[in-house]
């Protein structure tokens, strides 16, 4: 092979690398797409966290309201849960699912920071996590009074991304 095929296939090859890295500056982690968005809440059914005699499934969620998903190992939680409290004192119901967690760390967490949520689903294993389709913790789901998933937000939800865009989301949710 001679020098100038070389050098035309190393250009074509960091040309294809630039174009793919500015095709993924312009994507947004946020908006990683649902297919549950438009779908009723996946059938699930698990313990309570705070009391794990009560078990707890898709008809135990009453909307409007978010689920957030939520671990004591995740650090943008903690900053994410002042917000959170916030949101439950001005009447915004939230479920919370402690995804892959040790129940007695998250009673822990909620005693600690207190407890925003109507009451917790207990998912250690993170099986409706999986089911949600969750990537990760924070996210958080709006669901409809038919309990059917209208936005899902990954990521903390925060007093800028509230204001910005999230409350119209909420307000939207809490209509349909």
């Amino acid at each position: 092979m001679n020098m100038k095929v070389i050098l035309v296939l190393v250009i074509v090859i960091f040309l294809g690398f630039l174009g793919f890295l500015g095709l993924s500056l312009n994507n947004n982690p946020q908006l990683l797409p649902s297919v549950l968005e438009g779908k009723m809440i996946p059938e699930f059914s698990a313990s309570q966290l705070e009391n794990p005699n009560v078990n707890l499934t898709q008809a135990s969620i009453q909307g409007p309201a978010l689920i957030n998903v939520w671990a004591t190992w995740c650090p943008t939680c903690r900053s994410e849960h002042q917000m959170l409290n916030l949101l439950s004192q001005n009447g915004i119901p939230i479920y919370g699912i402690s995804y892959k967690d040790e129940p007695a760390l998250a009673l822990d967490w909620l005693k600690e920071l207190g407890n925003p949520y109507v009451f917790n689903i207990n998912d250690a294993q993170g099986k409706l996590g999986i089911d949600l389709g969750v990537y990760g913790a924070p996210e958080t789901f709006f669901i409809n009074k038919d309990g059917l998933i209208v936005h899902r937000h990954v990521g903390d939800i925060n007093p800028d991304n509230w204001k910005a865009s999230l409350a119209k989301i909420w307000d939207l949710t809490n209509a349909k």
